[in-house]
C-alpha cells in the first residue's frame, strides 16, 4: 500500500506572532473573496492540501441537492482556512484544496483529510477498509461539526467498524495539540453563526441542549501516534466559513478559536 507523502517543509512552519491579527475576509466571487496565490515552485513537493472527504453513504447525499452533508460549509471554509494557513504561517499551501472519496487511490498522496457532519454517515465496507489502511499508513483524519449524543453514538459505531479494538480517548487541555502554536486556555466550542447570535446575550455556545460540553477525542496507532482528532459539540468549519459575515462572530469565534485550533491541529498532525 502506498504510504502518504509527508511534507518535510511543514517542519519549517512558523507563526507570524503569537496572536491572530486578521482582516475580515468578505466574500465577493467564486473564491469566497479569498485571494489566489501561487505556492513556491521550489517547494512543489511540500505543499499542504486541505482534503475534504466526500462520503456517499447514509444521508451523505441528501438534503443539499447533489452535494450532501459532506459538503457542509464548502467551499468557503476550505478556502478561508487554506488562506489563513498561507497568510499566518511559513507553510506552502494549495490555494484550492481538494475533494476526494476514501476509496480514491490518490488519497494516499495526502497526509491530512477532513470529514464534516458525520452524525448520520454510514461507511461502506470499502470505505472502512480504505480509511483503516490510510490511517495505519501514516495519514491523519480531522472530524468536525456534529452535536449531541445521538450523532456521537452513530459516529462511534462507524469508527468502531474501522478500528474495532481502539476507543477514542478524550484529550486533556494539557495535551500539546492545544498549545502547539497557539496557547489555548480552553477547549474551543464554536457554534454556527445563527446559534451564536441567538445565544450571544446568554453566553450560549452550544447548538443543542445535550451538546453543552465540547469534546476533542483522539485515536492512536500502536506506536502512540495520533491518527485522528474528533471534534464533537463544536464546529470549527463554521468559524472558518463565516468569518466575513459578522464582526462580532469573527472576533469571538473565528479569530480566537476556530483558526487557532485548526492551525494547531494541522501543525501537530504534520510534525508528529
Amino acid at each position: 500500500m502506498k504510504r502518504p507523502i509527508f511534507l518535510g517543509g511543514l517542519l519549517l512552519l512558523v507563526i507570524m506572532g503569537l496572536t491572530l491579527s486578521l482582516a475580515q475576509n468578505y466574500r465577493y466571487d467564486y473564491r469566497a473573496g479569498v485571494p489566489y496565490w501561487e505556492p513556491d515552485a521550489e517547494f512543489a513537493e511540500d505543499v499542504f492540501t486541505f482534503v475534504r472527504i466526500r462520503w456517499s453513504s447514509g444521508r451523505g447525499w441528501r438534503g443539499r441537492g447533489r452535494w450532501g452533508r459532506w459538503a457542509t460549509d464548502y467551499p468557503d471554509s476550505d478556502l478561508n482556512f487554506s488562506y489563513r494557513l498561507h497568510q499566518l504561517t511559513a507553510m506552502e499551501v494549495n490555494p484550492n484544496g481538494l475533494i476526494l472519496e476514501l476509496t480514491d487511490p490518490e488519497l494516499f498522496n495526502y497526509p491530512f483529510i477532513y470529514i464534516v457532519e458525520p452524525g448520520s454517515l454510514r461507511f461502506t465496507e470499502d470505505e472502512v477498509t480504505a480509511l483503516r489502511q490510510y490511517l495505519l499508513n501514516g495519514g491523519f483524519l480531522m472530524v468536525d461539526d456534529f452535536w449531541g449524543e445521538r450523532e456521537w453514538q452513530n459516529f462511534e459505531y462507524e469508527i468502531s467498524r474501522v478500528f474495532p479494538n481502539r476507543v477514542p480517548e478524550e484529550l486533556p487541555l494539557s495535551h500539546p495539540i492545544f498549545h502547539a502554536v497557539f496557547d489555548l486556555k480552553e477547549k474551543p466550542q464554536i457554534p454556527n453563526i445563527g446559534d451564536a447570535l441567538r445565544g450571544r446575550s446568554q453566553g450560549i455556545t452550544w447548538e443543542r441542549y445535550d451538546a453543552q460540553e465540547v469534546h476533542f477525542k483522539a485515536l492512536y496507532d500502536d506506536e502512540g501516534r495520533m491518527m485522528a482528532i474528533i471534534c464533537h459539540n463544536t464546529d470549527l468549519g463554521d468559524g472558518w466559513e463565516e468569518e466575513g459575515v459578522d464582526k462580532w462572530y469573527f472576533h469571538e469565534f473565528s479569530e480566537k478559536k476556530a483558526y487557532p485550533m485548526g492551525i494547531n491541529i494541522v501543525f501537530y498532525a504534520m510534525t508528529h
